[in-house]
């Protein structure tokens, strides 16, 4: 049991892997010539048994024309949901009506090769060239060629994976016919992935999921039975399934395609429209959908069971469907709804009058919601269908409690209680970067992926955008410094924008020259708040900040830099700069003791000019202060501070502070304390460079050659 499981997940993860190539076979043989034998309804003179009338012969398609039109329904459910990245191919015989490029990947291009192919005749000339054999064998020869994707993981050293799937339609003789085809799709794969194909810019095979279709007419019996998937061999899947022409082949290729890409289904009921016939009167509805399986994740989740939730299709597809009610659309369709995912959607008849109208209703920008059905309890809305840049999608609303039903207050964040949100601001920033679905254009036009422009987008335009209103001038003053805030942020500038640019940063100039006000925040903060001088230069800080963040995009905003620099008030960076170094590295008690040098010679001058009785009570005052003995002492020389300074040590640090003031004070003359410098290194070098029998004859005599040397002298 636990091997089938496993063969049964490898199949369904090679099935998802070939949805990305997918290449139709079709059977130009004669016998496709012939009729389907359904005959095709339309109106006639008067539908009523008038007598004398003679009715019409009906009219039928040939198995070719019906073959074709249910392919290009297959084709345009897949392009209708996955406009990129699922490519379809055509081959018919030895021909390719198309290339994997996404340019040729639609309806219209196909449509008008297969309208110069011709249909096929009974008098066909080479039936060899347009055999089914031939056409499995160039689709093979052309599953090797790579996409663009593949090319792309190609050329970043990525491993390649090529998977495709191949759909043909034809008619068989036998079983023994079957097997044939299989082999002969075998021995092609394997012939090819032995050739070394990557040395021509091909790629080799991992896996094909071949769909045999053996087509007969309607009522005609077939030959044969149908056989479900099975593994040929590792790199090969076959399936065999059987349908009659006409509308039972549009089913069942319908059919296929919702299990080769993952479709599930919707049928929104209850739609009003008013009648064709009779405009006074209205009638209801229904439209069904096709669309990415996931849609319907959230409801089975959340629900066990719902009567009349599950039925099966009302469009006599042979699957299931799931209803949703339609809900009349409020007025205001610009609401925002948490949505847990959004994805395309396409009917299954999209020629049906209530389609096209579902259609034009929704494409109008109208939304509307679906709800789940239900006999009793509360409504439940599940569903949201609206249009996103011309096309029409659905998304899915979480029915269970969610995350955001109860968002925090943001005026209680992790900051304590900030009331100063620029939310009018962050909304008008979310309305002008909107992201748009993007197409197989935007891919072909410009570099890179259209998600990874709108991130480098987005990083450009918030590298500087404070939050709160009291964090910011530049951005309270939208109007005054336009254009400015927009061009900065731009990618590329011109000669006439920096232009543009530059006459904001002179109005300033000119708004400050003038002292005309600025529009500082002053919430919860009493007061008039700074200056005038301290708002411009925090005005000038914030330009500065936003010009150097985008200094670096192109060389025209190191222009703007350079004016801004230039028209910036020096004095604003020289406050902040000293210009001596000794004034700069000196510390803080340094600075301390000088203040409290000056004080003592303030002090010293006060009191030369004090008569002696003044001086005697200032005296008494200060020995107030020591509770040791009174000495004997004169004015001049025992006047002490109450710092503990006397006229010597302050003689002494103020010529020391002006020789600081002047250069850098010899190591030698420093403090005992520090470094001590000696000033005859070489004095003992003497000893050392005597010869040795000097040395010996010193040592003998007992005389020390130092003394020697210093009698000499």
């Amino acid at each position: 049991m636990a091997m089938s499981d496993c063969m049964s997940d490898q199949v369904f993860a090679n099935s998802l892997k070939s949805s990305h190539k997918t290449l139709f076979v079709l059977d130009r043989h004669p016998y496709f010539s012939k009729s389907s034998k359904q005959p095709i309804e339309y109106d006639v003179i008067t539908r009523s048994k008038t007598p004398g009338i003679i009715p019409a012969a009906p009219i039928t398609k040939t198995l070719w024309t019906c073959s074709v039109e249910c392919m290009m329904e297959y084709m345009r459910i897949v392009f209708d949901i996955y406009p990129v990245r699922k490519l379809i191919r055509i081959v018919t015989g030895n021909h390719s009506l198309n290339s994997w490029s996404q340019k040729e990947q639609n309806l219209q291009q196909l449509m008008i090769a297969l309208a110069h192919l011709g249909p096929p005749t009974s008098r066909n000339k080479s039936e060899d060239e347009y055999s089914v054999m031939h056409g499995l064998a160039r689709a093979v020869e052309v599953m090797c060629e790579p996409s663009e994707a593949q090319s792309d993981q190609a050329e970043n050293g990525e491993v390649v994976h090529n998977h495709g799937r191949i759909i043909c339609l034809t008619s068989f003789k036998s079983d023994a016919h079957v097997r044939m085809l299989e082999e002969c799709v075998q021995d092609a794969i394997t012939q090819h992935n032995k050739l070394q194909v990557d040395q021509d810019g091909l790629i080799p095979i991992d896996h094909i999921e071949l769909v045999l279709l053996h087509i007969t007419a309607v009522g005609d019996e077939a030959k044969l039975s149908e056989r479900p998937k099975r593994e040929v061999s590792s790199i090969l899947a076959s399936e065999v399934l059987i349908s009659q022409s006409g509308k039972f082949l549009y089913n069942k290729l319908v059919s296929l395609v919702q299990r080769h890409y993952n479709l599930g289904s919707t049928t929104v009921t209850g739609i009003p429209m008013k009648e064709e016939q009779n405009a006074s009167s209205s009638a209801n509805y229904d439209v069904e959908l096709l669309h990415p399986a996931s849609v319907h994740e959230e409801i089975f989740k959340t629900v066990s069971h719902v009567e009349g939730l599950v039925i099966p299709s009302k469009e006599g597809l042979p699957t299931e469907t799931v209803t949703l009610k339609w809900c009349t659309p409020k007025s205001n369709s610009i609401e925002l709804h948490h949505c847990v995912g959004a994805h395309r959607i396409t009917p299954v008849d999209v020629n049906s009058r209530p389609s096209s109208c579902l259609t034009n209703f929704l494409l109008g920008g109208r939304a509307v919601m679906l709800e789940q059905p239900r006999k009793t309890g509360a409504k439940v809305i599940s569903h949201m269908l609206t249009s996103h840049g011309g096309e029409i999608f659905i998304h899915t609303i979480p029915t269970a409690r969610s995350i955001l039903e109860d968002p925090p207050s943001i005026s209680e964040g992790s900051g304590g209680r900030v009331t100063d949100y620029r939310i009018p601001d962050f909304g008008e920033f979310m309305k002008s970067n909107r992201l748009a679905p993007g197409t197989a254009i935007t891919l072909e036009d410009r570099v890179g992926k259209p998600i990874e422009r709108a991130q480098q987008h987005l990083e450009r335009l918030t590298r500087v955008w404070p939050m709160v209103i009291g964090e910011t001038i530049m951005f309270n003053m939208v109007a005054t410094l336009e254009p400015f805030l927009n061009l900065i942020t731009q990618a590329t500038l011109s000669d006439d924008e920096v232009l543009e640019c530059k006459k904001v940063i002179y109005k300033v100039v000119g708004m400050e020259s003038k002292n005309e006000a600025l529009p500082f925040p002053v919430l919860g903060s009493r007061g008039k708040g700074p200056k005038r001088e301290e708002q411009y230069r925090q005005l000038w800080t914030e330009l500065e900040m936003l010009v150097r963040a985008h200094v670096l995009t192109s060389p025209f905003h190191e222009k703007v830099l350079e004016c801004l620099l230039e028209c910036k008030k020096p004095s604003d960076d020289a406050k902040g700069s000293p210009k001596k170094p000794l004034e700069k590295s000196a510390t803080k008690d340094e600075k301390m003791e000088v203040s409290e040098q000056e004080d003592s010679w303030k002090d010293y001058d006060k009191m030369k000019r004090m008569t002696e009785r003044e001086k005697q009570d200032f005296l008494k005052g200060d020995k107030s202060l020591d509770p040791s003995p009174p000495k004997k002492f004169k004015a001049e020389e025992s006047f002490i501070r109450s710092g503990g300074q006397n006229l010597l040590s302050m003689w002494t640090n103020r010529i020391k502070t002006i020789h600081n003031k002047r250069h850098i004070e010899f190591a030698g003359r420093e403090d005992t304390s520090g470094p001590v410098a000696e000033l005859y290194i070489h004095l003992n070098d003497d000893e050392d460079q005597l010869p040795a029998e000097q040395t010996s004859q010193t040592s003998k005599s007992g005389t020390n050659p130092k003394s020697q040397q210093t009698l000499k002298r």
